[in-house]
């Protein structure tokens, strides 16, 4: 529809003249540009013994040039033809290395055009694995840490369009990779004219699927996706030596086992799909030694078109297949005993499984799961933990078992609504076990060790617990305290005496750090400093207030620079706004965001406004509650609206906000909420609404957290969709999307359809759309004229004291 190298942009307003396609990319107003163009701190990554500490950097944003590089978009894929990875891949530019105890960095010298990804390190933590983007495909790389050297072991190869490219089998044998296949021959090209009418039938089966963007089209398409998609695996060691183990075949996966005698392999099979991404396509499921030569094939799972859209619905048959990472060579699997239908009702979900090497014998039941299997977690041959959820409750329980005693085993840790953050224990914290894989952190008297957020009426403070598996008793080992937001990264001793946080504030930028309990004092390990010193003086503060139903409200307020209230009046307001569906008013209430944290804008963060003199309220919580047998959408508007009423009233009655003077914007479900308040509310001066879905009958099989159908709830797809009520929408608003938005739910025809609907009706609204770009913005271009955009929308039609006369 749109030239490939224009930024689009059609326009209806009162003020501005038509703009024409072919529009130039805008600069925002200064200092947005300047601290766009500014990196961020660096990543870290510490070795699995602690000894060592890598830093990476990248630029902060990348070039329009290198989205706009080919991009294939096959099976629910976007794949780079060139180079045979992800389409898009934003590799880290730069590397250096210390010892924990030393104070200086050793800069790796790597190729001037380095793009590094997919980083793994050695269980020994000799090495550090990476792969380097080239001119012509993916290389795989490797870190000696006590040289400092860096080494290619392979010519830009490797298949990096799914998964991971090359996974370590043991550091004495190096590393299993997917290679492109050495007689690749030429890409598939369509000749000619079709051979005939593409045609697919459905002859009475249900097979209700969510949107999906990307997919097959036609079996041409099919052969694109064949011959991007093959590889071959091969045993990659330190010297460089390659050891072919396979035929080419279309291998979503190859995972050696812990002792690596084993391989687990995925690939897939046809007939493919044109309805459901690859991830449902048939699969063959297979142990092989590690020289290739088949062991057992456990599984050969037919398409998955069919999958219940109900949230908890899962493929029948074998799934989340993978090794015990606590044993040399011992296999689990999950099957679901309600035929994968969560709408069921049954006495049990799944069952785990476990087969342990030769593979000959008979599979041992560890655990059957009452509600969905979420996860399991290895420790030793006697104590795992296991996860069970439930959407419609929002229930998780956690539960400890012993594998070596079978299901009868398991005892209750924890029992909690998942939205519950105060009752949030944490998440168990891993080490590096006897095979080099993560385990269970256990101590030396055999608690766990778990790390949560911290969430409670008092504010957000992370913490360290030891957690007896026996009884689930906690004891509070270490948590943060004001004025910092602090969390766990690293246990650097078997009692956790020792562990590395990284901290920040307010005024303080993150870093790391090593703490020692019973000392007040941590011991700096980075020096990170502030890219945005522009917003120094930015004022940030939690606030809480009421919903007219009870429901306990809160948003983080930004203030501007020198802003002085009693001097300079009220401000003009952008609400910034992601409402998120709840089954209990209690955690609807509940306040879950840290005020302590260093906060600087990024991409094309709506915190950018506050350097134009405006007032930011970010996130306002407007949660949508249904208790009981009622869904949270029924009521959907109602308590939309009621929250950014309470919103509204609550900065106002601050004196910070001027009522007249106040914009609504949100990217995505935002940008949904941004429509729908614009058409059934006079809140708000003016709309922001970037990449959003307008039409739910557009997703006629579930969107968000709604989970039933358009013909279950007809009546709410269409209450909720803005769309249908467009023509309320009387406030100017500013529409945004990318071009090739592979999210699920929000085609860019989303915004066509909304912005040509109020066109036609003569109101003022502005359509831009961004080439080459995602659901999320990436480009230093785009995303620095999506915030000229936003700038010059807000001084047009917020900031004046009095609306423009028509």
């Amino acid at each position: 529809m749109f030239g490939a190298v224009r930024l689009v942009v059609l326009v209806q307003t009162m003020f501005w003249a038509p703009v024409a396609a072919g529009t130039p990319w805008q600069e925002p107003p200064e200092p947005i540009g300047t601290i766009l163009d500014a990196s961020g701190p660096p990543s870290l990554t510490l070795s699995p013994d602690n000894a060592w500490m890598v830093e990476l950097e990248r630029p902060s944003l990348p070039s329009l040039a290198q989205l706009a590089e080919p991009v294939v978009r096959v099976a629910g894929l976007q794949i780079n033809p060139k180079t045979r990875e992800r389409a898009r891949t934003y590799g880290y530019t730069k590397m250096r290395i210390r010892p924990m105890g030393e104070k200086n960095w050793v800069a790796v010298t790597l190729p001037e055009t380095s793009s590094i990804s997919q980083m793994s390190w050695s269980s020994d933590s000799q090495y550090l694995a990476f792969t380097q983007t080239e001119e012509s495909g993916v290389s795989l790389w490797v870190l000696e840490l006590a040289t400092g050297d860096a080494k290619r072991l392979t010519a830009p190869v490797l298949n990096q369009t799914y998964g991971r490219a090359c996974t370590w089998i043991t550091p004495e044998q190096g590393l299993l990779c997917k290679v492109r296949p050495a007689d690749e021959g030429t890409v598939p090209v369509e000749e000619g004219l079709p051979e005939g009418p593409v045609i697919e039938e459905n002859l009475g089966r249900a097979t209700p699927a969510r949107t999906y963007t990307n997919l097959l089209q036609s079996p041409h398409d099919e052969r694109v996706f064949e011959y991007y998609f093959r590889s071959e695996l091969q045993h990659i060691s330190l010297d460089g030596a390659h050891t072919s183990v396979s035929e080419t075949g279309l291998y979503t996966s190859a995972s050696p086992s812990p002792d690596g005698q084993y391989l687990l392999v995925q690939q897939l099979q046809r007939p493919f799909s044109y309805h459901v991404p690859l991830s449902r396509f048939p699969r063959l499921i297979e142990v092989w030694k590690a020289d290739g030569k088949l062991v057992k094939a456990l599984a050969d799972l037919p398409l998955a078109d069919a999958i219940p859209i109900a949230f908890g619905s899962v493929r029948k048959g074998m799934r989340s297949v993978g090794w015990r990472t606590d044993m040399g060579a011992s296999l689990t699997w999950v099957e679901a005993l309600d035929e994968g239908d969560a709408r069921k009702e049954v006495e049990f979900r799944d069952e785990l499984f476990q087969l342990d090497a030769p593979f000959d014998g008979t599979p041992t039941t560890l655990w059957k799961s009452s509600l969905r299997f979420g996860g399991a977690s290895w420790g030793t041959a006697s104590l795992a933990m296991v996860e069970e959820w439930w959407y419609d409750s929002r229930t998780v329980r956690s539960w400890i078992i012993d594998p070596s005693a079978g299901e009868t085993s398991a005892r209750l840790l924890h029992e909690r609504n998942y939205q519950d953050a105060y009752a949030d224990p944490g998440e168990p914290i891993f080490r590096r076990g006897e095979f080099g894989r993560s385990v269970l952190f256990t101590t030396s008297d055999g608690d766990l060790l778990f790390r949560g957020k911290g969430a409670s009426p008092e504010g957000v403070f992370p913490f360290l617990d030891r957690v007896d598996p026996a009884t689930g008793e906690a004891v509070r080992i270490w948590a943060a305290k004001d004025p910092y937001y602090e969390t766990v990264v690293r246990i650097l001793d078997e009692d956790a005496t020792r562990f590395v946080t990284r901290r920040q504030s307010k005024t303080s930028v993150p870093n790391y750090y090593t703490r020692q309990v019973g000392k007040k004092r941590p011991k700096r390990l980075t020096a990170h400093e502030d890219w945005a010193p522009a917003f120094d003086g930015v004022r940030k503060e939690l606030i809480t207030y009421e919903r007219a139903d009870g429901v306990q409200l809160s948003a983080t307020l930004y203030l501007p620079a020198g802003y002085n209230a009693a001097k300079d009046g009220p401000l003009p307001f952008l609400f910034w706004a992601y409402p998120r569906e709840h089954k209990s008013k209690k955690t609807a209430s509940q306040i879950t965001t840290p005020t302590q944290t260093f906060s600087r804008p990024y991409g094309s963060s709506s915190m950018f406004l506050l350097t134009q003199g405006y007032g930011l309220l970010s996130g306002p919580t407007m949660p949508i509650v249904g208790e009981g047998d009622q869904e949270p959408n029924d009521t959907y508007r109602e308590q939309l609206v009621a929250s950014a009423q309470a919103a509204v009233d609550a900065v106002v009655a601050r004196g910070v906000a001027d009522p007249d003077r106040i914009a609504i914007g949100g990217h995505s479900y935002g940008a949904f909420t941004t429509a729908n308040l614009l058409a059934h509310t006079d809140l708000f001066r003016a709309g922001i609404a970037r990449s959003g879905a307008y039409n739910r009958t557009l997703t006629p099989f579930g969107f968000q957290g709604e989970q039933r159908t358009f013909w279950e709830a007809q009546d709410v797809y269409m209450s909720m969709s803005p769309f249908t009520h467009a023509s309320k929408i009387n406030e100017p608003m500013l529409m945004i999307h990318g071009q090739n938005d592979s999210n699920s739910g929000t085609y860019p025809i989303q915004s066509e359809r909304l912005y040509e609907a109020m066109k036609g009706m003569g109101a003022t609204v502005r359509w831009v759309v961004l080439p080459y770009e995602d659901h999320g913005y990436r480009s230093r271009e785009a995303i620095g004229h999506t915030l000229w955009e936003m700038v010059r929308w807000m001084d047009t039609y917020v900031k004046p004291a009095k609306p423009a006369a028509d």
